[in-house]
């Protein structure tokens, strides 16, 4: 028997629990031997709870219990949850883990621990929820060359977006709307400004390319500047709005890594993932683009890729799963110099003068905007844009990068 501990029962960890006791015999037998949680780690009680007598206070007595062999970190946050995940590892325990912002800034190192402890760290859960992505790029996709990761990442603002573009919303009524569902935090700041994003396009950069991105040096932009106005934009060139997380190889060698509203036409897939889905395009020098789609977060979605990732601790007992990812720093490319089409908003007085700054441009109305106009650009550098955006002054309400 395979005794476990959980770390934190929340949302995530008492689905875990439920994962591996209802599944019992599923979980069993794909991993070999029946697998059994010994322990749960919270602050808290919960009583009247059918799991009540396994909650435990202190980390110390799963640290110093021979026979707990995988720890479940489902705790989030990179203070208690960083120190107990390297204990464990220490130690020789296997650690699967949710936690997205401890994997991003501290990923490779805990794998090396891993890789020298002789067990294992498995992430599985930190980026898409139960969507199999990490595992098919450490596996199934093994024999490319991946150049490139581009996807929505994030639920929350999938959430809003779909929202807004369905029922016109403006930007605050559907955050709300979000909130109410449960599907946006009170703060929703990591979410709406796109960290949480941000830090699953670092994990999957990092192991793209088997070295470590740094996701504070990732051009991040989020949702809230984007308006009703934009969605009618939008429609009117038959394309959509979404938060998009790209990484892509450079010829050069460095990795051009950023999120930001893009805007994408109706015709691509991506543009049809909708509501709380997450979809992830992963691209391969000789299979191509290879989407992955699906629940990208939630109790059980999440709970059942940190159960798959303790099935797999069990299937490599006494040695490490393949994973690359060094601790040595990626070289990332400089966003200013890329190139790519953007949209831009001006104010209808200043249309004759946008066209004279940004040549060879169309220029798109809707009649629900009498008072601007729509500059859909040529290929430019961000520099190039910025520096054109900076002749019109403040006749330029908005841009937004166009995939």
């Amino acid at each position: 028997m395979i005794e476990a501990a959980v770390l934190g029962y929340g949302t995530v960890g008492s689905g875990v629990v439920e994962v591996i006791e209802r599944n019992r015999e599923e979980v069993s037998r794909r991993a070999g031997e029946e697998v059994h949680v010994k322990y749960i780690l919270d602050l808290r009680d919960f009583p009247g709870d059918p799991y009540e007598d396994k909650v435990v206070h202190d980390f110390n007595l799963i640290l110093e219990d021979e026979e707990v062999s995988i720890i479940c970190e489902v705790m989030g946050g990179v203070g208690a949850a960083y120190q107990f995940t390297k204990q464990a590892l220490e130690a020789g325990k296997s650690v699967c883990s949710s936690n997205k912002e401890l994997v991003a800034k501290h990923g490779a190192e805990l794998l090396a621990i891993a890789a020298r402890k002789h067990c294992n760290y498995m992430f599985e859960a930190s980026v898409g929820g139960g969507i199999p992505v990490i595992r098919s790029i450490n596996n199934a996709l093994t024999p490319e060359r991946i150049e490139a990761v581009t996807g929505i990442l994030n639920g929350t603002t999938n959430y809003i977006l779909s929202k807004m573009e369905r029922e016109g919303a403006d930007y605050a009524q559907a955050l709300k709307q979000a909130q109410e569902l449960g599907y946006a935090e009170r703060n929703p700041e990591a979410d709406v400004e796109g960290h949480d994003a941000c830090r699953k396009i670092a994990i999957l950069a990092s192991l793209m390319t088997g070295n470590n991105v740094d996701a504070e040096k990732i051009y991040t932009e989020g949702i809230t500047k984007i308006t009703a106005a934009d969605f009618d934009y939008a429609r009117a060139a038959g394309m959509t709005i979404k938060l998009l997380a790209r990484a892509s190889l450079q010829e050069d060698g460095s990795v051009l890594a950023m999120v930001a509203p893009h805007m994408l036409s109706k015709e691509h897939s991506l543009a049809m993932v909708n509501d709380v889905f997450n979809g992830i395009f992963v691209t391969g020098n000789m299979l191509g683009d290879t989407m992955f789609y699906g629940h990208g977060a939630g109790k059980l979605p999440t709970a059942s890729a940190v159960t798959a990732d303790v099935i797999d601790c069990i299937r490599n007992r006494d040695r490490t799963a393949w994973c690359i990812w060094e601790e040595t720093e990626c070289r990332l490319a400089d966003v200013a110099q890329t190139k790519k089409k953007f949209f831009v908003r001006v104010k209808a007085s200043a249309r004759k003068a946008a066209e004279e700054v940004f040549s060879g441009s169309s220029i798109l109305e809707v009649p629900e905007h009498p008072e601007e106009a729509g500059v859909i650009t040529q290929e430019l550098t961000e520099r190039e844009c910025s520096e054109k955006c900076a002749l019109l002054k403040e006749n330029v309400i908005s841009r937004i990068r166009m995939l």
